[in-house]
């Protein structure tokens, strides 16, 4: 035998046993514990304890569980002397063993002496350690503390069986009980090595006390969690077998679907889609809602399309737009002809938003007359643009909520139209066209344009607030494009928010390039024909423009057209001949489209004494205006016919005025509006006409019918008066000058503030008329009256007439007073 050096103070003769480590055990005295046993080494110390060492044997830990075969380091130095009790083989080739400790041994790892695995399985050295038990005051109150700290613990942790606990607390040694009650926690085996070693029986029941109420607090926690656990998969199993429940319901009823999965799958969408929190929260609560009622419910059916709205609306799903200047501007001159100022806007539009991070949505609005391609260039923008085209239109709406929708408790609600249109197009920043918007109405139910306001404000839309909705929409990535026809209709506030761009209707000479370049080619392959299969002379598709249209636009030119096809077609399939060629005259332009349903205006043949020509404005583009004069022996009435407007009839007044305050001047008595009725007359009686730009033509009428003085009838004019005289600017002089050239007039005056407006005329036009610009009626009469007679006006205000004056006291009695024709 061997002495070992002191561990305490309690150190006895050695002996020598085998070893078997244990992997997470740590085998404490007076505890009986069983254990598989598989390792080969470990079963052969086992049998050699039986053999050889009366059953005894030493159980120690190993520090690392992992290691297959520890070595003389890798075990504690402190381990349990233990007696085998019962040993059973298994077929597996292990063995299960009842092993019951003895005592505490130590046994010294450093010493070369005191391990030996040279052997099948490892043998120590080892030395007793006597427990320094005690009993004492401070002894017995740490013992009751245990005791009532072990009955706690027991009452929550239900495998500590009522007999254990009642061996436990019978001990009444401090370091023995501190030893009964380790095996029974379940602490980390490290723990439970070092109250092992601890030779101290008061300082090891401390560190078990300790131990003991850490596993107090950790079970109950454990029993809080698992009681939450067990309750939740209570109501988790509960509502599987409601669900269940229903689901066989709705079978029976003949429902595929059960309402509860809709919901879990609207609100897995709610939560991945991309909207405003604010909109998010606010369908999340409806669905809240909706899980609280029944599907049955009419207000289920109402929450649930509110959502549904809410989860199918674009709000921050952009399309992706191009920008390119180029493929635009070739993408417009395709498919319109002029209207170079929409085109300039737009291409101007493009270019700033190619530079700048962030653009408000344009406002556009595009004016002119019916058919001159408002829609499709709006079409185009969008096509140039790469942006989706949504078309809404405007005419005849008389209710607000068409616009801003109802609110959802009206029934069958829905949002307004700009809402529903997005939804349709999937994407936040299409092309939106509201089409006549100058033909609302307004009634009981509200003003559609007030409503309009917070849509076309690049400043508010970014929050437009439907009805419906009850949230606030952003609308500032929408381009939005207006069309009108005039702006007369469109409240001022709502023009403000637009900027207006004017589609002025088409000349003669773009109407011809439209029909030859755009139309022809259009309507010849929508009617199954071929370029080769008609010819259409420049003379007939003047003609057709002239005399078989009368618009601004060209959509009657396009019928006309397509009406010729028809007949070529008709004349193809009768002859049976699909390369038959049909040329289209003049001559023959009646066979196919019959007689000519209007009369373009021409200047009179010959010079006429009161017959002036004016030029008017239309919607349809340019007229000529004639206006006749004639002067009949009366008393001073003066009438004016022709379905004149209010405008008009005052610039009928303001002429004579004029006249007779000039009367001097012409030759005339002051007084010869007395012995006189005048009426003047502006033929087509049965069409509306108004406006000052006729004045004038008014004063220069009355002039010649009183000097008896012809006027010119190459000369058309153009022009507002004054009583004074002056000559003031008018509008539409591209049309007026159109109808002119049309019309063979060779001359033509404007007032001289209009002479800017000459910029905008086509050349072709201006090359084969003379332009005068006038500031006073005395500039236009010598151009307009008849140059065979002497000048009217002389030096100053001395005005010599050289034709028979009108004058009443040079005429004999009862002669009536006519104007020569």
């Amino acid at each position: 035998m061997t002495e070992f050096g002191t561990y305490g103070e309690d150190r006895t003769e050695t002996t020598t046993l085998p070893l078997m480590s244990l992997r997470e055990v740590v085998m404490f005295p007076r505890s009986i514990v069983p254990l598989f046993v598989g390792r080969e080494a470990s079963i052969k110390a086992i049998e050699s304890a039986i053999a050889d060492h009366g059953k005894e044997i030493l159980l120690v830990a190993q520090r690392e569980p992992e290691m297959e075969k520890p070595g003389q380091g890798d075990l504690f130095e402190v381990g349990t002397v233990s007696k085998v009790l019962q040993l059973l083989r298994l077929p597996d080739g292990t063995i299960k063993v009842l092993f019951e400790g003895m005592y505490r041994a130590y046994w010294a790892p450093e010493s070369p002496q005191s391990f030996d695995d040279d052997q099948d399985f490892p043998k120590a050295v080892i030395a007793r350690i006597e427990d320094n038990d005690y009993a004492g005051a401070e002894a017995e109150a740490l013992m009751r503390a245990c005791h009532e700290a072990l009955d706690e613990y027991s009452k929550i942790n239900k495998k500590l069986a009522q007999e254990t606990l009642l061996a436990i607390t019978s001990i009444t040694y401090p370091g023995k009980l501190a030893d009964a009650i380790m095996p029974h926690l379940k602490v980390d085996y490290r723990k439970k090595q070092e109250v092992l070693e601890l030779q101290d029986a008061i300082v090891r029941l401390e560190k078990v006390y300790e131990l003991l109420q850490g596993e107090i607090a950790i079970t109950s926690m454990e029993k809080r969690i698992k009681n939450r656990v067990k309750n939740q998969m209570e109501r988790n199993q509960k509502e599987y077998y409601l669900n269940e429940q229903i689901k066989a319901i709705n079978k029976e009823m003949g429902r595929d679907d059960d309402p509860q999965e809709e919901l879990n799958e609207l609100e897995q969408t709610l939560k991945a889609k991309d909207m405003p929190d604010e909109a998010r929260d606010k369908a999340l609560r409806e669905l809240k809602k909706l899980r609280a009622m029944p599907s049955s419910s009419a207000e289920y059916t109402v929450i649930r399309n509110y959502v549904d709205w809410i989860i199918e609306l674009p709000w921050n799903k952009l399309g992706e737009t191009t920008i390119d200047i180029e493929k635009a501007r070739t993408i417009l001159d395709a498919d319109h002809f002029g209207l170079e100022k929409p085109k300039e806007r737009i291409l101007e539009y493009l270019a700033v938003q190619k530079l700048a991070t962030k653009l408000k949505g344009p406002i556009l609005c595009l004016v002119g007359p019916p058919g001159v391609g408002k829609t499709s260039l709006a079409k185009s923008i969008a096509r140039a643009t790469n942006r989706e085209f949504v078309r809404l239109s405007l005419g005849g709406v008389r209710d607000e909520a068409e616009i801003r929708g109802h609110r959802r408790t009206y029934v069958g609600a829905l949002p307004g139209k700009i809402i529903q249109s997005l939804k349709r197009v999937e994407f936040n920043n299409p092309l939106f066209c509201l089409d006549e918007i100058d033909k609302m109405s307004t009634d009981f139910r509200g003003d559609p344009s007030a409503a309009l306001l917070e849509v076309l404000d690049p400043e508010q839309n970014n929050s437009f607030n439907d009805h419906y909705l009850d949230l606030d929409y952003d609308l500032s990535q929408v381009f939005f494009i207006t069309t009108a026809n005039s702006l007369h209709s469109i409240p001022l506030p709502l023009q403000d928010r637009m900027e207006i761009i004017r589609l002025p209707g088409y000349l003669e000479t773009e109407k011809r390039r439209i029909g030859r370049e755009f139309l022809l080619p259009k309507q010849v392959g929508q009617h199954g024909i071929k370029d080769t299969n008609v010819q259409l002379s420049d003379n007939a598709l003047v003609d057709i423009i002239r005399h078989y249209t009368r618009e601004a636009g060209v959509r009657n030119l396009e019928r006309e057209i397509a009406s010729i096809c028809r007949k070529v077609a008709m004349k193809m399939v009768e002859s049976d001949d699909l390369e038959k060629l049909v040329t289209v005259s003049r001559q023959n332009l009646g066979n196919f489209l019959g007689v000519k349903k209007f009369r373009y205006g021409e200047r009179e043949t010959l010079p006429q004494v009161g017959v002036t020509t004016g030029l008017a404005w239309t919607e349809l583009g340019g007229e000529l205006l004639l206006v006749e004069t004639a002067i009949m022996p009366g008393g001073g009435k003066v009438s004016i016919t022709g379905k004149l407007g209010e405008v008009m009839t005052e610039s009928a007044k303001a002429a004579l005025s004029y006249v007779r305050s000039r009367s001097g001047m012409f030759g005339l008595k002051p007084d010869f509006h007395k012995e006189i009725d005048i009426h003047v007359h502006v033929p087509e009686g049965a069409t509306p006409k108004d406006g000052p730009s006729a004045g004038i033509t008014l004063c220069t009428s009355m002039v010649s019918a009183l000097l008896s003085i012809p006027v010119r009838n190459d000369v058309a004019m153009t022009g507002e008066i004054t009583l004074r005289g002056r000559v003031l600017p008018i509008g539409g002089l591209r049309e007026k000058l159109l109808a002119a050239h049309r019309g063979l007039i060779t001359t033509v005056i404007i007032p001289k503030d209009n002479e800017k407006d000459l910029k905008e005329v086509p050349a072709d036009i201006l090359k084969g008329l003379k332009i005068i610009p006038v500031e006073h009626v005395d500039e236009v009469l010598p151009v307009a009256l008849m140059a065979e007679h002497d000048k009217i006006y002389s030096n100053g205000e001395d005005c010599t007439v050289l034709t028979r004056s009108l004058r009443m006291d040079s005429l004999p009695e009862g002669e009536a007073h006519t104007t020569p024709q």
